[in-house]
């Protein structure tokens, strides 16, 4: 079983790598943009038979723990069978 965790800023955090990417883009002719936000994306992998509620728990857990700084950033995640 696997998660994905998205982490990005908050909306009320500004995002200086995502303002740098908006004007590359820009820059290379993409028109009609209006904002771009920059997170990361972490994949975790289970070992063994774990059931997808205990590993979504888990995967909150390690967010709130380490994975996010809940103070500017937020996630969400998915548990894929």
């Amino acid at each position: 079983m696997k998660a994905r965790v998205y982490v990005r800023l908050k909306a009320s955090v500004l995002d200086p790598q995502g303002k740098a990417v908006l004007s590359g883009l820009q820059g290379l002719g993409f028109e009609g943009l209006e904002d771009v936000r920059v997170g990361k994306l972490i994949e975790i992998t289970f070992s063994g038979a774990v059931r997808k509620e205990e590993a979504g728990r888990a995967v909150h857990r390690m967010c709130e723990k380490l994975l996010a700084n809940t103070v500017i950033e937020e996630f969400d995640y998915e548990i894929i069978e």
